[in-house]
């Protein structure tokens, strides 16, 4: 059970959401055989020779119903359509079975009514369900109508009076409904949890999409103006040494100055992209996380401000992984980050209460890149328990 248990919590919400459809739909489409036996079994018939029709049309149905479900679950991410044919022989298939089952059981004498109607129904019903991978819910609800119809018919055909007919097929009618609205309530919600998971990829990407473009901005600020006059002050003084003129030393002495500041912007501009403020790193982490729904607060915020400028950068870093790693790996609903000052350290420390049961504390390629910035794996330490993680990073300050 541990590894069922830490097995299950290693999968994230959409692949739970996806698993729970699959096997609900899964066990409905096999568990109509079962269900039929036990139908059987209820009816009394008076030899096993009388139920092998209805049995088989019972199992061709079921093996429909799984692979219809199947094709409906797999239109959920690609967004093509599923063969009509298959749609139309698992509809052809059910009404066959409901027409062997008033066939061959109606007639037996030790037959209970009430079994023979499940029995009549019980494959119509299982498509209707199964339907929902690729219907709307319009279409679903119109569908169940026939089931109740069906279901009257039966209970006619079984020598019932009409009263009782008419009432059990708007009984049966309107549970079909349900039951089939349940099922496309299921499949809605799973096309949700897809929809936000595409919707996040899409946001993290249009964030580093923003950046980039942000970074060929300043790029091009600075050196746009400056590659400019470099362009213009090498055609100068070509044409100054073609016609032998003086002043072409001069252009090519404001060539390698103007080179020379560019250098130096760049390596500006790259060291303002790669450098973090601690400060603004905590208020966008809190923002962050609370965007998302996790609970976070901050403690020792102001601390942040007069620590040396590496300690800030390096600190920054392990906020920025810390958080990634809360959104992109955890189930967390609270976070509580804590930084400190005494004895010469900095200590900062990031827990979150979504650690799954018995996961490892260890080191991944983000949180060993982190241990190479504070220079020694000593400086981060990570541990994990009773369903919260923490990771705690010190530096000099």
């Amino acid at each position: 059970m541990p590894t069922v248990s830490r097995w299950w919590s290693s999968r994230t919400d959409p692949q739970r959401i996806e698993l729970y459809t699959r096997s609900s739909f899964y066990s409905f489409a096999w568990g109509m055989p079962l269900l039929a036996l036990l139908v059987l079994a209820a009816t009394g018939p008076s030899s096993v020779v009388d139920v092998v029709p209805y049995l088989g049309c019972v199992a061709v149905t079921a093996v429909l119903c799984w692979v219809l479900t199947r094709a409906g679950l797999a239109t959920r991410e690609s967004g093509a359509r599923v063969d009509a044919r298959l749609v139309t022989g698992a509809c052809a298939a059910a009404l066959l079975t409901s027409g062997v089952a008033l066939a061959t059981l109606r007639f037996e004498p030790r037959g209970d009514s009430q079994a023979l109607l499940w029995a009549t129904v019980l494959a119509p019903l299982s498509v209707l369900c199964v339907l929902a991978t690729v219907w709307e819910t319009r279409r679903l609800v119109l569908a169940a109508v026939p089931v109740g119809v069906l279901a009257g018919t039966a209970v006619l055909l079984l020598g019932d009076p009409a009263p009782q007919a008419l009432l059990q097929g708007v009984v049966l009618g309107v549970t079909a409904m349900f039951l089939a609205a349940s099922f496309r309530f299921t499949v809605w919600l799973l096309d949700v949890v897809l929809e936000m998971e595409r919707s996040r990829g899409v946001q993290l990407r249009l964030a580093v999409a923003e950046e980039r473009l942000r970074f060929a901005r300043d790029l091009h600020d600075v050196m746009g103006r400056n590659l400019s006059a470099i362009a213009v002050k090498g055609q100068l003084a070509e044409q100054l040494v073609r016609r032998g003129r003086e002043g072409a030393a001069e252009e090519v002495a404001d060539i390698s100055r103007i080179a020379e500041e560019s250098l130096r912007e760049v390596r500006e501009v790259v060291r303002g992209y790669r450098s973090t403020d601690l400060t603004s790193e905590l208020t966008g982490a809190r923002s962050v996380l609370r965007a998302a729904g996790v609970s976070c607060t901050v403690t020792g915020e102001d601390v942040g401000g007069t620590l040396p400028d590496e300690a800030q950068t390096a600190l920054a870093w392990v906020v920025r992984e810390a958080v990634t790693n809360v959104l992109r790996h955890s189930r967390a609903t609270t976070c509580t980050i804590v930084l400190q000052r005494e004895a010469g350290e900095a200590e900062l420390t990031v827990r979150n209460d979504g650690a799954p049961e018995g996961a490892p504390a260890t080191h991944g390629n983000g949180l060993t890149g982190l241990a190479e910035r504070l220079g020694s794996r000593d400086r981060l330490r990570t541990s994990a328990g009773g369903g919260w993680y923490a990771l705690t990073a010190r530096v000099s300050a």
